[in-house]
C-alpha cells in the first residue's frame, strides 16, 4: 500500500510542476460546468456557442498512449454527461442506453478527430433529448420511462394508465395531445427504432428480433418496418451493415 502511495503523492508532485513550469492550467471547473448546464437545460439554442468555446486550460493526462488517453477522455465525459441529462429530467434507462452506446463506439474508434467528433454528437444527442423530455408533463414521462423498458413485453395502454394511475381515456388523450401520436404508434415506432439498433449491432436473426420486440409475426414485423423505414428489415440490414 505504501507503494500506491507514494507513486500518486509523486506523480502529483510532478504533474503540478510540470503545468508550473509550462504555465498550463488544468482546464476550469467552470469550463466544464458550462457544457454541463447546456444538457441538463436542454438548450438546443446554446449549442452550437457552447461547441466553439476554446478550452482555458489543458485536460489532465488519462493514459500515455494519445488514442487510449482520448477514449479515456470520451468515458470521463460521457460520464459527466449522462449525469447531467438525469438530473435534466431524462429517464434513466434512457440516459444509460445513450451512455453505452457512445462508450462501446468510442472503444473502435482509431483516430483521435473520430473521438472529438463522437463526444460533440454525444453532447448534442444529450441536450436535444432532455430538450424533448422537459416538454412532458410528468404523468408522460412516466408513461414514457414504462414504455421504454417494457419494449419486450406486451404494452397496452391499459396497463401504463394502471401503472401512472390515470385513467385510459385520460392517457390516450394527452398523451396524443404531448407526443404527437397515440400510444400504439408510439410503442411501433421506438421498437422499430430498437430493431434498428439490433439489425446493425447484432447478428439476430429476423424471425428473432420480431420476437425479443413483440411483433405478432416475422410478416407484421417486416410490414411495420417497411411502414416506418421504406425498406425491409433485411435491406436496411444490407445498407447499414458495418
Amino acid at each position: 500500500m505504501k507503494k500506491e502511495i507514494d507513486f500518486l503523492d509523486a506523480y502529483r508532485e510532478k504533474s503540478m510542476f510540470r503545468r508550473r513550469e509550462l504555465a498550463e492550467p488544468h482546464m476550469s471547473y467552470a469550463y466544464e460546468k458550462e457544457k454541463y448546464r447546456v444538457i441538463r437545460e436542454g438548450r438546443v439554442d446554446l449549442l452550437d456557442a457552447v461547441s466553439r468555446l476554446l478550452p482555458d486550460g489543458t485536460g489532465g493526462i488519462l493514459s500515455r498512449d494519445a488514442l487510449r488517453h482520448q477514449k479515456n477522455m470520451l468515458i470521463a465525459a460521457i460520464t459527466i454527461f449522462t449525469r447531467s441529462a438525469m438530473d435534466g429530467g431524462l429517464p434513466e434507462e434512457l440516459a444509460y442506453a445513450i451512455s453505452d452506446s457512445y462508450i462501446l463506439l468510442g472503444e473502435e474508434c482509431t483516430s483521435v478527430e473520430e473521438l472529438d467528433r463522437l463526444s460533440d454528437r454525444a453532447f448534442r444527442e444529450y441536450t436535444h433529448a432532455v430538450a424533448k423530455n422537459r416538454h412532458y408533463s410528468r404523468k408522460i414521462k412516466e408513461a414514457l420511462h414504462y414504455i421504454t423498458i417494457h419494449l419486450h413485453e406486451k404494452v397496452t395502454l391499459e396497463r401504463v394508465a394502471e401503472v401512472i394511475g390515470l385513467s385510459p381515456c385520460h392517457l390516450s388523450r394527452i398523451f396524443k395531445k404531448e407526443v404527437g401520436m397515440s400510444m400504439v404508434d408510439y410503442v411501433q415506432k421506438e421498437r422499430i427504432e430498437a430493431a434498428k439498433y439490433m439489425l446493425i449491432h447484432t447478428d439476430e436473426t429476423l424471425a428473432a428480433i420480431s420476437q425479443y420486440l413483440y411483433f405478432s409475426t416475422q410478416s407484421y414485423f417486416i410490414r411495420i418496418f417497411r411502414k416506418y423505414t421504406g425498406m425491409t428489415p433485411g435491406q436496411y440490414r444490407r445498407d447499414h451493415g458495418e
